[in-house]
């Protein structure tokens, strides 16, 4: 039998989830990582115990088979963005990952979007806007601020890359140095249309050429690996993008028009365009949204910094709420959020805001608030950025979308997801793999090892168990979506002053 070991590397954790050649998943395992958080704005993992865990998960993940007597393709998705810098000799990181969420790129941000040619070339090149949520400040960092970085990384000596291209290298012992097109399309460095690192945007940002990996498509073969010895004979790497990428691709989502939301620590919306890149609408970027059987497809993209984070925040810091579950149930004790607004700007606001100095507020509260509005308040956000997004996408584009496929922890929450079809006025679709990056990362695989000769064959596997439709009553809900857009207005024009 043939089964795909699919690597789900996120903000939080590592998941280790096994399908089968029919898509199903059959068991997982997770482990947890640390969170660092240094200084305001800067976030922080060990690129080692990431590594670690990812071994540890793998290992718990077959605990119990035999397996010799299996076909087994290990394949990776990863949180985007995140950037690791590590010595080729020794194999160790040479400073800790840091995030997407990390913001200590800022300063420099604004100094690049000073330079008008450069932010037309970052646009033009790229798909992206100037902005530290992507890799090239981060990387500019450590090569600035790390004691013999640069000099190391112009010999090719010290290794800059995402988290894919951290763990492939790893797993196969340092003998592949790649990374895909999706992740390489979030750096900031990578030509979208020529699918090479770009020699004017790597001079222009002051990264060398020679600390960055090899790019290639997501279905390509990326080596071997025993996983640290527990296989007795190497298994493939194949099928390696980023999560967002990767669950738009889970989705099945081939065709021009089909999109996704995924809802997890952060969110990504993402509407696969077609085989032609083109200028994004105000607020968004153009990004990669996969690279499969020798076609390159493009997609629409905005990016929600905090979601399932914000839930997090509630329980872990404020300790509001024993678990995100409660908040299905919390939410809906109440009519509405009584005029409360929490606009979750913890580490800035995303598209198709870009206010990467805004911070986090709860507006609108009186003595007669609740704690029940304020948990409402929290998820209702989740809804309000993503219908942003949407509707940015949306407008003037002419593309209408009647059905959206969803994904992530959340949407097991029904409030959130009723209320998202209300706002959208779509259908919100869940498949019976609640782990669309996973199943995205063993899709890209199955096509790397021949499975599937088409992507016809493998949308046929898609199997849509959960079907949300929009009320037809939704005056109200329109109501509290304008008082959001007034709360995040409000909230950007007091962020300028402070």
């Amino acid at each position: 039998m043939k089964y795909f070991i699919a690597i789900d590397q996120s903000t939080s954790a590592t998941k280790a989830l096994l399908f089968d050649t029919e898509c199903r998943m059959l068991a997982s395992a997770s482990v947890s990582h640390e969170q660092f958080y240094p200084h305001e704005g800067w976030v922080e993992h060990d690129a080692m115990e990431i590594y670690n865990n990812t071994v540890r998960a793998i290992r718990q993940l077959l605990d119990g088979r035999d397996i010799s007597k299996d076909e087994y393709i290990l394949a990776i998705t990863n949180q985007r963005e995140t950037v690791v810098a590590w010595d080729r000799r020794t194999g160790l990181p040479v400073y800790n990952a840091l995030v997407w969420q990390d913001t200590r790129g800022a300063e420099l941000c604004q100094e690049w979007r000073r330079q008008p040619d450069l932010e037309k070339l970052v646009a033009e090149r790229t798909g992206l806007k100037i902005d530290p949520s992507f890799c090239a400040s981060k990387m500019r960092w450590l090569l600035d601020n790390v004691e013999g970085a640069r000099e190391k990384a112009e010999r090719g000596d010290v290794l800059l890359g995402t988290i894919d291209t951290w763990l492939v290298w790893k797993l196969t012992g340092g003998k592949t140095f790649a990374t895909d097109h999706t992740n390489a399309s979030r750096t900031m460095l990578f030509d979208i249309h020529t699918l090479q690192w770009d020699d004017d945007l790597c001079r222009a940002l002051n990264i060398p050429k020679a600390c960055l990996a090899e790019p290639r498509p997501a279905d390509a073969v990326y080596g071997e690996t025993t996983v640290d010895g527990l296989f007795a004979r190497p298994i493939t790497i194949a099928g390696v993008l980023g999560d967002s990428h990767a669950a738009l691709l889970g989705q099945m989502c081939f065709a021009p028009g089909t999109g996704k939301v995924t809802y997890g620590t952060g969110s990504s919306v993402m509407l696969n365009i077609g085989e032609k890149c083109h200028k994004a609408p105000e607020g968004l970027v153009s990004s990669i949204a996969f690279s499969i059987q020798g076609k390159t497809f493009y997609a629409y993209e905005g990016n929600i910094y905090s979601t399932g984070a914000t839930l997090k925040w509630m329980t872990d810091q404020l300790q509001l709420i024993d678990s995100p579950a409660d908040t299905d149930e919390i939410a809906s004790s109440v009519e509405s959020s009584g005029g409360v607004y929490l606009v979750p700007a913890f580490a800035g606001l995303g598209a198709p805001w870009w206010q990467d100095k805004m911070r986090a507020a709860i507006l609108g509260m009186t003595f007669s608030t609740t704690k029940a509005q304020v948990v409402r308040a929290a998820v209702e956000s989740i809804a309000f950025q993503v219908t942003d997004l949407v509707k940015a996408m949306t407008a003037g584009t002419g593309i209408d979308i009647k059905e959206i496929s969803a994904d992530g922890g959340p949407t097991h929450n029904k409030f959130l997801m009723q209320l998202q079809a209300d706002l959208l006025g779509a259908d919100i679709v869940t498949t019976d793999v609640s782990d669309a990056s996973a199943l995205g990362a063993a899709v890209a695989a199955g096509f790397a090892t021949g499975l599937w000769p088409s992507t016809d064959e493998a949308a046929k596997l898609k199997n849509i168990v959960g079907r949300v439709k929009p009320n037809a009553d939704t005056a109200s809900v329109s109501k509290a979506y304008e008082g959001w857009r007034r709360a995040v207005t409000a909230l950007a024009k007091a962020s300028e002053i402070l």
